[in-house]
């Protein structure tokens, strides 16, 4: 890569499809004051690997760099890891199995595969989002700032939202329906929460999109769908979450209302 401009990085650079997930701390506090994001680069291509590091370093990131999957999940103490899913030792997907498996942070899926199914795939695994690939590196800087942002906002609410056999804790983040706890991630918890505040109301899109990514979104609008997909599917319930074309969507209000 020489001196390219890090900022002028796309993801299209290697020949072969890659994958990525971003990984961070809800306990993450920084702020351009207080002690740099710690990111572990997890990338087996060197013409990736480093003009990403040398990008993340200049934005003030502490960056390490490990080449395999089994690295990765020796290391301890990040803050972030951006993982390539097509690792030499490790399938990426098992890597992210895992690190779901001991932590409840966000995660956040990079890749250059853009059907619903592959997204809808990444979610069960356990990610909060997805960029679809080529992307440029400054868009990628603003997703981290953005996800760090969201963790930082406190919540409001703390009491149990309940609706048709359906228990969502604000407090403990846990989601039960019909008495079975329902495993969902970041950003379905917090989608999930949105509507059952008002069962029947509409929340449109925008509205969604801004309290439960940001308010500055600027990404696909199409993750929202995602989501909502992968949400309803996790449920078992899919008629629960309705769609108004062209509007937004709705918790369905109880059969009795």
């Amino acid at each position: 890569m020489g001196a390219a401009d890090p900022y002028a990085l796309r993801c299209t650079l290697p020949s072969r499809p890659c994958c990525a997930l971003w990984w961070i701390s809800p306990h993450d506090t920084t702020t351009p004051n207080e002690t740099p994001l710690r990111i572990l680069l997890v990338e087996d291509d060197d013409t990736i690997a480093e003009p990403l590091v040398r990008g993340l370093e200049r934005e003030g990131y502490t960056v390490s760099r490990v080449s395999t999957g089994a690295a990765a999940l020796d290391e301890e103490g990040m803050d972030l890891v951006l993982l390539d899913l097509g690792l030499p030792d490790i399938d990426g997907y098992e890597v992210c199995r895992e690190l779901r498996a001991r932590t409840g942070t966000p995660i956040i899926v990079t890749t250059a595969r853009g059907d619903e199914i592959d997204r809808v795939l990444g979610l069960e695994l356990g990610a909060d989002d997805y960029l679809v690939k080529p992307f440029g590196f400054r868009e990628l800087v603003a997703r981290i700032r953005a996800v760090t942002r969201r963790l930082d906002r406190p919540t409001s609410r703390h009491d149990v939202l309940t609706h048709d056999g359906l228990e969502v804790d604000p407090r403990t983040r846990r989601v039960h329906l019909d008495g079975v706890e329902v495993e969902l991630t970041r950003k379905e918890f917090d989608l999930l929460a949105l509507l059952t505040r008002d069962p029947g109301a509409i929340c449109t899109r925008q509205e969604i999109l801004d309290e439960v990514w940001d308010p500055h979104w600027y990404g696909p609008s199409k993750t929202l769908d995602v989501h909502v997909a992968s949400l309803r599917k996790k449920l078992g319930r899919p008629e629960l979450v309705e769609t108004i074309r062209g509007v937004g969507f709705r918790l369905r209000a109880a059969p009795d209302s």
